[in-house]
C-alpha cells in the first residue's frame, strides 16, 4: 500500500525526535529529498505524491540508521561545504560548517601555493583551488582511505591537476615552501573523548584526537612550519573553541609574527594564524 510523501515524512520526523535527534526535521526532509532525488527546497512541491513501496521502505531504513546517530555525511555520502558538494566517507572527518571560519581567513591574504597537513576529504585544499584558479597545493594525510576520498573530491570540483597527494605524518615527506600552510588537525584532548557527540563515534578517531592533551598536533605543525613557509607566508590552523591561548603561544614559541585567534560565527575561538616575518 502506497503512502504520501507527506505521511511518510510525519513518520520518519517522530522516529528521529523520539530517539532524541536535535535536528529531527531538517534531517528527515534531508532523507526525503535524497530518497526522491530531488533537491531539499523542492520537496514542498512534492508533498502530496505518493510514494512507492521501495521508497518508503528505503526512506524509513535510512531514519532508523540516523536514529541510531550514523552522520547524515554518511547516510548520504556527502556534506555541503562552502558552496560544494563533498563525497564523505566513513574514512575521512565530516566537513563541518565552522570550518568555513578557515577558508574566509586563508582567502583574505594572497597565495598561489598551499599546503595542507591532514587534508582528510580534501574540503579545504579543495576548496583553496577552487577559489583561486591560478593556485596550486600539496595535501597530506597519513591516512590512503582519506587520500582517496580527497582525490575523488579534487576531481569532482576540477582542481586534480593542481593538487598534489602524499602521504605524510605532517611535514615528514613535504619539500619546497608555501605561499599558505592550513589545518584541520585533531584537537580533541583524550579526556574529552566519552563526551562527545555520539555521531562521532563513526569518525575515524585518528582525526578526532591526538590521544593526549589535544595540543600534540600544533607542536609540530608550528614547529615545522618556518621552514616550509615563504617570506611573509601564513600559517592558519582551526582549532578546538578553548586552545586559542596555548595555539597563539605555541605560534609565538616558533617565531611567527600577526599573530591572531579568529572565531567563528558562533564568537566561539576557532582558527589561529600567524605570519612568518
Amino acid at each position: 500500500m502506497s503512502a504520501s510523501v507527506q505521511n511518510e515524512l510525519i513518520q520518519i520526523t517522530k522516529t528521529l525526535r523520539d530517539k532524541g535527534v536535535e535536528s529531527a526535521n531538517t534531517d528527515a526532509r534531508l532523507l526525503m529529498a535524497h530518497v526522491l532525488g530531488i533537491e531539499k527546497a523542492r520537496l514542498t512541491l512534492h508533498v502530496h505524491d505518493e510514494m512507492t513501496e521501495e521508497q518508503a521502505i528505503l526512506v524509513n531504513q535510512l531514519a532508523l540508521d540516523r536514529s541510531d546517530r550514523i552522520p547524515m555525511s554518511h547516510i548520504l555520502g556527502y556534506r555541503e561545504f562552502y558552496g560544494r558538494r563533498f563525497t564523505v566517507t566513513s574514512a575521512v572527518l565530516d566537513p563541518r560548517p565552522e570550518t568555513e571560519t578557515l577558508i574566509v581567513e586563508a582567502l583574505s591574504k594572497p597565495f598561489s601555493q598551499v599546503l595542507d597537513l591532514g587534508t582528510g576529504s580534501g574540503a579545504i585544499a579543495v576548496t583553496l583551488l577552487a577559489e583561486r584558479p591560478n593556485a596550486t597545493g600539496i595535501a597530506t594525510d597519513l591516512s590512503t582511505g582519506a587520500l582517496e576520498v580527497a582525490q575523488q573530491n579534487a576531481e569532482k570540483h576540477d582542481v586534480l591537476p593542481r593538487l598534489h597527494f602524499e602521504e605524510s605524518n605532517w611535514f615528514s615527506a613535504v619539500g619546497g615552501t608555501f605561499d599558505l600552510i592550513v589545518s584541520n588537525p585533531p584537537y580533541i584532548a583524550l579526556v574529552e573523548m566519552p563526551s562527545l557527540a555520539p555521531e562521532l563515534s563513526f569518525e575515524p578517531r585518528i582525526a578526532l584526537t591526538d590521544e593526549a592533551d589535544g595540543l600534540t598536533a600544533y607542536r609540530k605543525i608550528a614547529a615545522g612550519a618556518p621552514e616550509h613557509l615563504n617570506p611573509n607566508g601564513w600559517l592558519m590552523v582551526e582549532i578546538g573553541w578553548q586552545q586559542g591561548p596555548d595555539v597563539a603561544a605555541l605560534f609565538n614559541d616558533a617565531g611567527l609574527q600577526n599573530v591572531a585567534v579568529k572565531p567563528d560565527l558562533d564568537g566561539r575561538d576557532r582558527v589561529v594564524v600567524g605570519q612568518l616575518g
